[in-house]
């Protein structure tokens, strides 16, 4: 019963969100099953993004440094990207959410997938998440693209952990995307190349009713002429404003 009652719960905040995000934000608005399943999972989503984010930023020894999080133009979280392959064949897919810098904080988080394929003697499967910090405007510029690879349009590098490193090296400096992975507990920079990712535009549009580059714009999602973020997304743009003081 009590499940039963949490589960109604979700959807009944999940409605409302989204009939106040509705032109005209009528209370005749409806919306589909399709859609409150897609609305959840983008809770889901910003969650567990969200939780990624400040298990990393815990131990402040190993963390990102704080510094680099305030320079960085937008950030991105990909919890339990499947790694898996057979023989000489192999690749990666995952989904997470992309957050950018707009005055007054963090913008809703923007929901997208990640993937790659990969060649060489491999066999199994494994879990990884990853952390992206977007250093400029131009990196930013790359994700509002249908399709952007990291490393290809985009130079990137490992990015640097701990307190005293954000400026370890001219190339983390100079980088686009400052990349990093967890997997099996151990946090590090990655220099991750070859890595695509898209906009999944159809949860963007079923929970905000736009798509990814209206979102990061930072002017796409607005209430009162100012930027808003549904309640059931907030935990991931929030998370973020822990660590970044602009």
């Amino acid at each position: 019963m009590k499940s039963f009652r949490r589960r109604f719960a979700s959807a009944l905040l999940c409605a409302v969100a989204f009939t106040a995000l509705t032109p005209g934000g009528g209370a005749t608005a409806q919306i589909s099953k399709k859609e409150r399943e897609a609305q959840e999972e983008a809770r889901e989503q910003s969650t567990k993004a969200a939780k990624v984010f400040r298990q990393i930023m815990s131990t402040p020894e190993r963390a990102i440094p704080r510094d680099l999080i305030e320079k960085a133009e937008a950030v991105a979280v990909f919890p339990d990207v499947i790694k898996a392959g057979f023989l000489l064949v192999g690749g990666r897919g995952g989904r997470g959410v992309i957050s950018r810098r707009i005055p007054g904080g963090w913008s809703a988080p923007a929901f997208f997938n990640l993937g790659g394929g990969s060649i060489g003697p491999q066999l199994g499967a494994s879990s990884t998440d990853f952390v992206l910090l977007f250093m400029n405007e131009d990196a930013v510029k790359g994700l509002l693209e249908d399709k952007f690879e990291i490393g290809g349009e985009g130079s990137v590098a490992a990015g640097p952990v701990g307190r005293a490193a954000s400026a370890s090296t001219d190339i983390q400096l100079r980088a686009a995307i400052l990349s990093y992975s967890r997997s099996k507990g151990l946090f590090a920079g990655l220099e991750l190349k070859g890595v695509v990712i898209n906009p999944d535009n159809k949860d963007n549009v079923a929970v905000y009713g736009m798509k990814a580059d209206q979102l990061l714009t930072g002017t796409g999602l607005q209430r009162d002429g100012k930027p808003y973020i549904p309640p059931s997304v907030r935990s991931f743009p929030l998370q973020l404003s822990r660590y970044s003081r602009k």
